[in-house]
């Protein structure tokens, strides 16, 4: 029996270790990001890897297997107990039709980790993807160009009321439009339809189009100059400008101009993001074209002049605000959806918090690590593996979801797409 015992010790040994040495091959094959280090504007390409070879792991005894003082240690030699192991990079949807939010609506058993997603895709269609899947087509949707069903929203008091808000492009008398309507979701039913704030000018490209929640309540909407490049220095037109509404489209007594309008000279804003603070950073697409490059993250104060389409890169003029780091002339992001990551901030040990924002041309998603509204690095990871990166998002349990965009004539698409993918930050 003794040795039947040793040979199942020694196999398991071997097994284990064959598997974990498998497991480490594998995740530096398909995950290796690169980083670029930001000094005093010197870029400084290097390959990153994110396994500390020398790192130390604790491996905690299962509980089961804890011992009482006095107590007699049980036998566990002819048990092995095998945990379930959370994939690091799974696809929860597939074959969707240009998805521009993801957005996670909570269950009524109150745990963390249930939710649906809710996902809108530019040509018209909201879809709830869950353990009862609908699809509901939204009317009225203009989809052309960069155009349609954009931006997705849940009212912070979700659970409560069933508010959500859509941004989309329609077609009027007067051309392209872009407004945000608010329904309520009750089920498998879209009800109460209600126009909160419209007449933002559109055309078939630059019509922004990301709406969020700040931490103050009110809601935030990005919006592009519409390709005429004047509305973004306009303040009477809502074009080209970063919008701040009360849920109900009413205006915030202390918006900077007696209107929806908080801060103005942008080109083409996608993402939007808060920071532990509270401070609101913007992504924003630099000029196309001949000229391309200059993509930016900006650092958003209430009132200011961000500059398009004066300044752009390290230009500055008195009065208008310049990014706080930019792409330059010779990379293109074309960023898109952004969020900070609180975990990344708690692991990091330098106090450095960690922005992500999706990467569309630049086929990556981007991490800057940020500290005193510094940018102290950024890294591109995942760098071709997906194609075109749209949205990104944090779910309730801690993982990152993020959306292809292959499908929408300017990526390639592979088989699949476009697709919803999971993401264990653990793997960063």
């Amino acid at each position: 029996m003794k040795k039947i015992y040793i040979k199942l010790i020694v196999y398991t040994v071997v097994v284990v270790g064959l598997f974990f040495v498998f497991r480490s091959v594998i995740m530096q094959t398909l995950y290796s990001p690169t980083q670029t280090t930001l000094e005093q504007g010197v870029q400084i390409e290097k390959e990153f890897i994110p396994f500390d070879s020398g790192a130390q792991i604790d491996i905690e005894e299962p509980i089961d297997s804890v011992t009482a003082p006095g107590e007699t240690p049980a036998q566990t030699t002819s048990v092995i107990k095998v945990e379930e192991e959370i994939p690091a990079i799974e696809v929860v949807a597939q074959n969707l039709s240009i998805p521009w939010e993801v957005v996670f609506v909570p269950g009524s058993s109150g745990n963390i980790s249930d939710y649906d997603l809710l996902i809108t895709e530019r040509t018209g269609n909201l879809l709830l993807i869950g353990d009862d899947n609908e699809v509901f087509t939204i009317q009225g949707v203009e989809h052309v160009g960069e155009g349609g069903l954009l931006g997705l929203a849940l009212h912070p008091s979700f659970k409560e009321n069933g508010y959500i808000y859509l941004y989309l492009t329609t077609k009027e008398d007067e051309g392209l439009l872009n407004r945000v309507e608010r329904y309520v979701l009750d089920g498998d039913s879209l009800l109460n339809r209600k126009i909160i704030i419209d007449s933002i000018p559109g055309a078939i490209f630059h019509d922004g189009g990301r709406i969020k929640f700040g931490p103050d309540g009110f809601l935030y909407i990005t919006t592009g100059d519409a390709r005429v490049a004047s509305n973004a220095q306009d303040i009477n037109s809502l074009a080209g400008k970063i919008l701040r509404i009360r849920d109900d489209g009413r205006i915030p007594e202390d918006n900077p101009f007696g209107t929806a309008v908080y801060s103005y000279g942008h080109r083409n804003p996608q993402g939007l993001a808060w920071d532990s603070g509270g401070t609101l950073w913007i992504t924003e697409h630099g000029p196309s074209g001949t000229q391309s490059g200059f993509d930016e993250l900006n650092l958003v104060v209430k009132g200011n002049n961000y500059g398009w389409p004066i300044i752009k890169g390290d230009e500055t003029q008195i009065g208008l605000n310049s990014p706080v780091v930019h792409s330059g002339p010779n990379e293109t992001w074309a960023p898109a959806g952004a969020l900070f990551v609180p975990v990344r901030q708690s692991l990091d040990g330098e106090g450095n918090e960690s922005l992500f924002f999706a990467g569309l041309r630049g086929e990556s998603l981007y991490e800057a690590k940020i500290k005193d509204n510094e940018v102290r690095s950024l890294t591109a990871h995942f760098r071709e593996e997906f194609g075109r990166i749209r949205a990104v998002a944090l779910s309730p349990d801690g993982f990152l979801f993020i959306s292809t965009s292959n499908t929408d004539g300017r990526g390639n698409a592979r088989s699949g797409d476009d697709k919803i993918i999971k993401i264990n930050p653990i793997i960063f």
